[in-house]
């Protein structure tokens, strides 16, 4: 491209000619926009063109910005029509839309569509656990539309697989209640109760609470990701289109293994505890086995063990119910399969602590 200027005490005048492609020269660029900001008049002359690209479009438009932006006068001549159109164009687009003039009422207009977007969160969710209990209404009837195939798979997921992490940290948290109770004990001289506030704490809450937790984080979060890569994926218009209730498809199989296997994990998270705080007692604080057998079987209680598989019952509602309606609900990007994940865990965890307080206190109100 033969890109040339001629300037006097007013205008400024540049030639551009030949093949308009790949220009790459910055330090004649750099000059002619320093003189265009400087003199009143700018007039290109364009002869010859005989292909063009973005970049001379990127030099014309830059041109034309300087001479909105200070008001100077600018003349386009010889440039080809789609060319000179793109630059119109350009010009008229507004790239920095003013703020509303009314400031103060932004903050009121900011809380009303909090309070709106809360609104709608809440009737969504509502929907969709109507949604789901009619799911499970035509799973009793015998007429859901579910595979058996996807039911053994996703019980598959959340069974003998989360045994091994399910194990790990239950051991360790039995293990840490019992140092942790140990360290009052130890001033009474009364070290061998450790067995007992080990066995009561973890097969009444301990052991269902952190079953909970791993499971929200390991299958809920699988949950929210499989399907909403799938809502990413269309999968879910197709269902649709093909007549098949989503939620019988997708999220009826989930939620009917997590809350058999439920109840089985916080079981097995209850004896994994006992025996993290026995090897502490054991091991740690001298208490013999016989010993530590004894009262722990002394605190065993049915009705503690019921509460515990009754909360592990209820978890596995809850983490079903969050990672399949986050995951419905995701949106249309990658990004989005991210934020309904994490949004389907914290919710499963903030729910489960508010509903293990609500059983708790009415079990207490209960006597049980």
């Amino acid at each position: 491209m033969a890109l040339t200027y001629v300037q006097n005490s007013s205008e400024l005048t540049i030639k551009i000619s030949g093949e308009c492609c790949q220009y790459d020269d910055g330090t004649q660029k750099d000059k002619i926009y320093v003189l265009a900001q400087n003199l009143p008049q700018i007039n290109v002359l364009a002869q010859n063109i005989t292909a063009w690209d973005s970049t001379l479009l990127a030099f014309l438009y830059e041109l034309s910005k300087i001479a909105k932006q200070q008001n100077k006068n600018i003349s386009f001549s010889g440039l080809p029509e789609n060319l000179q159109h793109l630059i119109d164009l350009a010009l008229k687009v507004d790239r920095k839309p003013s703020l509303p003039d009314n400031k103060n009422g932004q903050w009121l207009e900011a809380m009303g569509n909090w309070g709106l977007n809360i609104y709608l969160s809440i009737t969504r969710a509502f929907s969709f656990a109507r949604q789901v209990l009619s799911s499970f209404g035509r799973f009793l009837r015998g007429s859901a539309v579910m595979r058996g195939v996807d039911f053994l798979f996703a019980l598959e997921g959340c069974s003998y697989k989360a045994v091994g992490i399910m194990s790990l940290v239950s051991f360790m948290i039995g293990l840490i209640l019992a140092f942790v109770g140990a360290v009052q004990l130890k001033t009474f001289g009364a070290q061998i109760y450790v067995a007992s506030l080990v066995t009561i704490g973890m097969t009444r809450i301990m052991g269902a609470i952190m079953a909970g937790v791993i499971m929200s984080g390991r299958t809920g979060a699988s949950y929210a990701a499989t399907i909403g890569t799938m809502q990413v994926n269309e999968e879910i218009d197709a269902l649709k289109t093909m007549g098949i209730p989503t939620m019988d498809f997708l999220v009826l199989p989930r939620m009917l293994s997590l809350m058999i296997t439920m109840p089985l994990l916080t079981v097995w998270a209850d004896f994994m505890g006992m025996f993290g705080g026995a090897f502490v007692g054991v091991v740690m604080l001298d208490i013999s086995p016989q010993e530590y057998w004894k009262y722990s079987v002394e605190a065993m209680n049915l009705s503690n063990f019921l509460v515990g598989i009754f909360h592990g019952f209820v978890f596995g509602i809850i983490i079903a119910l969050c990672g399949c309606y986050y995951g419905v609900n995701c949106g249309r990007n990658a990004d989005s399969v991210g934020v309904a994940t994490t949004k389907a865990v914290v919710s499963a965890i903030v729910l489960m602590i508010v509903a293990t307080g609500i059983i708790t206190m009415t079990f207490e109100v209960l006597g049980i």
